[in-house]
């Protein structure tokens, strides 16, 4: 990996205003650009005004239909009418804020509390990943009585100030703050043999190393964050049970574990309905977020009811939205129709029919290094002469792109291809998705 450059997150597939300043010739996209600015962040070198979508599908400007293999945010599949119902018969009703009692809040929290652990028994929900992780970073700081914290080194977690400092990935310039230790991503490659052997031991050996470099800068650890599908690291989702050492070892040292849901809960791992679940664990608290309403902007905190009123005793904590029945009501939906149409069982089925051609293609060309996942949840490294390859990487998304299929890059360096479909994916939209990969790579 020698020469090989770390990448930003926001820089992966990104659309770059041309360099001379010129106007967009798109009028939608200038519009966008004028009125977002440098923080506007759109895909592709010509980014697509979308109109519509359904299922596994989105529906452009133009009327070209795109089979979505990114968007984990509608779960279920884009406007999904069991959702839509919910949420048109809910805001038809009534939508308030968090400081009243209402049924479809708590009717909803008991159906997302049956599927964590039991002693998670507290949810505070809010309208974000980010809010979500802050707040449990404060009740970790407030449990443990510490300041440090632990993440993988293209780690990322959110934006407000405090989770952008324990997001690797986010920074274009500098570095997290001192009370941040990183370590590497859980590649077997760099801790072990490629079937795995020894990642558990190696992870949680660099984890207490980090717990050593925070107590040489004053910091007693307050917890240690994992997303723990390492979606942004390039997806690492095995061996199953690798994370527990690493987790244990933490704790040893006072500090929690914080499992952050956000990319690989509800289901979309195929053999669990969390990505902690693949490693027989159960996490001091547990933050979730986009596929909770399946686009509705929502996402929550569960945790141990001690945690929870520790930190109350000092601050509390208050969502004006939060709690609100309408998001209530599209989650709750979300439940119903992850069990009423088997949406877990279909990404273990449909994600292990994907991985087979993937691994498949990997066999007859050697620039697909490696296929790594769980369900609906894969990452594909591409590489050139043996180094991560993000320039190809970049080509067979824009390429797939032409094809009329959408799907985004993640990793260290930015080459790893991030298979992320709605859950109602088909084995014939599979197929589509792998035999345009085939062409593209072909082609490039």
């Amino acid at each position: 990996m020698t020469g090989s450059k770390a990448r930003q997150i926001l820089d992966m597939n990104a659309y770059r205003p041309a360099a001379d300043g010129a106007a967009a010739a798109d009028p939608a996209l200038a519009r966008r650009l004028a009125n977002v600015g440098a923080a506007a962040v759109l895909f592709y070198d010509a980014p697509i005004q979308m109109v519509a979508g359904e299922g596994a599908w989105m529906i452009a400007a133009d009327g070209s239909r795109y089979l979505d293999f990114y968007n984990n945010v509608p779960s279920v599949g884009h406007t999904h009418p069991a959702v839509v119902a919910a949420v048109q018969d809910q805001i038809a009703r009534l939508n308030i804020n968090s400081r009243y009692l209402s049924p479809v809040v708590d009717d909803y929290l008991e159906a997302l509390k049956a599927k964590l652990p039991a002693d998670l028994s507290n949810i505070v929900l809010t309208c974000s990943g980010s809010e979500a992780n802050d707040l449990a970073m404060r009740v970790a700081a407030r449990a443990s009585g510490g300041t440090g914290f632990v993440v993988t080194r293209n780690a990322y977690h959110g934006n407000t100030a405090a989770v952008t400092e324990i997001s690797p990935s986010a920074f274009k310039r500098g570095a997290p703050a001192d009370h941040v230790a990183q370590v590497p991503e859980p590649d077997p490659a760099l801790f072990g043999t490629a079937d795995g052997a020894g990642l558990a031991e190696g992870f949680a050996a660099a984890v207490r190393q980090a717990i050593a470099e925070l107590a040489a800068r004053g910091h007693r650890p307050a917890a240690l964050v994992c997303d723990s599908i390492f979606s942004s690291d390039g997806v690492h989702a095995d061996p199953p049970g690798f994370l527990a050492p690493a987790v244990a070892a933490m704790r040893e040292a006072g500090g929690l574990f914080i499992a952050d849901e956000v990319q690989p809960g509800f289901a979309r791992t195929g053999d669990h309905f969390w990505g902690f679940g693949r490693h027989g664990l159960s996490p001091d608290i547990v933050t979730m977020g986009k596929p909770m309403g399946n686009g509705f902007p929502m996402a929550g905190m569960a945790a141990r009811p001690d945690l929870v009123a520790a930190f109350c005793e000092d601050v509390g904590y208050f969502n004006t939205f939060g709690a609100n029945p309408v998001a209530a009501a599209a989650g709750h939906a979300v439940l119903r129709v992850i069990a009423e149409e088997g949406l877990q069982a279909n990404a273990a089925t449909v994600g292990a029919h994907l991985m087979s051609r993937l691994r498949d293609m990997a066999a007859r060309d050697r620039r697909i290094s490696a296929v790594r996942g769980a369900g609906l949840f894969i990452g594909v490294d591409l590489e050139h002469d043996g180094a991560p390859a993000p320039d190809l990487a970049t080509a067979v998304i824009n390429g797939l792109k032409r094809e009329h299929v959408l799907i985004g890059a993640a990793g260290r360096f930015g080459h790893t291809l991030k298979v992320r479909p709605p859950l109602c994916l088909g084995p014939d939209e599979a197929d589509i998705f792998a035999d345009a990969l085939e062409r593209v790579l072909a082609k490039t």
